[in-house]
């Protein structure tokens, strides 16, 4: 603007049209500040049809916010209540936001009506219901090249395939965010490979017919330089690597450059054969969820975490045994990212040996070892069934790669499942677990044999000369 005005100046003898023309210009900048400032909401977002009210207020304001579509990001969001055919001939050529959420007696011509302009629609996010799917399909089958955002939710058990013709053949050059929720695509690696501007790709609740190999995932992933944020879980264990066409002794390695954070829902086997094919130096932010079983053995991912250097400095650790997962959680100091691995299994028993079993085969024993506090955590609603003779060396196993651990914080539902085991750490076995523990955090004063337990326990520690102290508060919540 200011370069437009000098440029004036310079050329003009007409001071007066000058001055005219430039309180013309002023007074448009100001205005434009001012729509951008105040629909603008508390939570930083704008109302997306906040300019519908202004632009009937003068022609004035009408031409200044027309004559800025980009800037004020005008677009036209068209749901399934929308009369999309009588307001796409209304307004402007603006860019098309879809959305809509699945219920009962939805207007799906309304949808249809907007996904037919298909050069304009910027953004798709669709809940799709079994009798909705063959529409939207089927008018989806042209390309978007302007589409940035596409998000579809099935909320079938069984969806249909998404054939290659999907998207005019899975060509998004401007996508930068997908996100697919039990919604298998035949094409999804071609589409992936056409979406080098890809920013975030969550693809959750893979069914087993939508399945894409790690080789093939990772493939796609290396030719993504933008990506920061990679979500990727199955709906079963049933996908997984085929055992035959698993060569892992020396996979060549992509750098993942702008990745930040990475979820991941699986079997072991498959989270094995995508880490060891991929490095993220930027990585912060780290959650796996692995369907349960019986041996956990996972070399690479203690791989990847080691060549990881965000991932590896943490003095403490929490773990939560809940109703349906038992969860391993390493915060990053003042920060909301964390490395997390959760196991999923109901039975009190198999998740104390998986946590047992993933705390010194899934972590850099340079990380456990660097453990100073330690808290365990049942959490007050659950209904696990502890049972009374579980054995000691299972809480033996699970303790003992902690050895740098200083403060142990144990919560009330919690702590009285472990007493019995600490009762027995005496003579001989004193500091046979835990040994340079010095202090001891439980959400409440232990009573009866819960207190006569722990009793034991603090006196077999002062004995040996390793005293415990004793203090009462709420255990951490991250």
């Amino acid at each position: 603007m200011f370069n437009f005005l000098l440029k004036n100046l310079a050329t003009t003898t007409d001071w007066r049209n000058v001055g005219r023309v430039t309180i013309d210009i002023l007074f448009d900048e100001i205005l434009l500040e001012i729509f951008d400032f105040l629909v603008v909401e508390s939570n930083g977002f704008k109302t997306e049809n906040w300019w519908r009210a202004l632009v009937h207020v003068c022609r004035k304001w009408r031409d200044v916010i027309f004559g800025s579509p980009h800037r004020l990001d005008l677009r036209l969001v068209c749901s399934d209540r929308t009369p999309v055919r009588k307001m796409l001939d209304v307004w402007p050529p603006l860019p098309i936001v879809i959305r809509h959420s699945a219920r009962p007696k939805s207007v799906w011509d309304n949808i249809i009506a907007a996904l037919e302009r298909n050069d304009r629609v910027c953004q798709i996010r669709l809940e799709l219901d079994l009798r909705s799917w063959e529409k939207v399909l089927e008018a989806m089958q042209k390309p978007f090249p302007a589409l940035t955002d596409l998000m579809l939710l099935s909320n079938t058990e069984i969806a249909p395939i998404v054939p290659d013709s999907f998207v005019g053949g899975s060509v998004l050059p401007r996508l930068q965010y997908l996100m697919l929720k039990r919604v298998p695509i035949l094409g999804l690696p071609k589409l992936l490979l056409s979406a080098a501007d890809l920013v975030h790709l969550n693809l959750h609740c893979i069914p087993h017919s939508g399945y894409v190999s790690p080789e093939a995932i990772v493939a796609c992933l290396s030719t993504l330089p933008r990506l920061e944020i990679l979500c990727l879980g199955f709906e079963s264990p049933r996908s997984r690597p085929n055992h035959e066409s698993r060569r892992l002794s020396s996979p060549t390695r992509s750098v993942l450059p702008a990745l930040i954070k990475l979820q991941f829902t699986g079997v072991s086997e498959y989270l094995e054969d995508l880490v060891a094919r991929i490095d993220s130096p930027l990585l912060n932010c780290l959650e796996i969820s692995l369907f349960h079983q019986l041996i956990f053995d996972t070399p690479q991912l203690t791989q990847f975490i080691s060549r990881t250097p965000t991932l590896g400095v943490h003095d403490q650790v929490l773990v939560d045994f809940t109703d349906f997962l038992v969860r391993v959680t390493f915060p990053i100091p003042s920060s909301n990212y964390r490395l997390m691995l959760k196991i999923l299994c109901r039975q009190p028993e198999w998740q104390l040996s998986s946590v047992a079993q993933i705390c010194t085969s899934s972590f850099p024993p340079s990380l456990i070892h660097m453990v100073e506090q330690l808290a365990i955590r049942e959490r007050s609603y659950s209904t696990l069934e502890w049972q009374d003779d579980m054995e000691d060396s299972q809480w033996l196993e699970f303790l003992h790669p902690f050895t740098a651990v200083k403060t142990l914080g144990l919560s009330k539902r919690f702590a009285p499942h472990i007493a019995p085991f600490l009762q027995e750490l005496v003579g001989g076995r004193t500091t046979e677990v835990l040994p340079n523990l010095q202090s001891l955090i439980l959400e409440e004063h232990p009573s009866g044999p819960f207190e006569e337990a722990i009793g034991r326990f603090v006196a077999a520690r002062q004995l040996s000369n390793h005293p415990v102290a004793i203090s009462k508060r709420r255990i951490t919540k991250r």
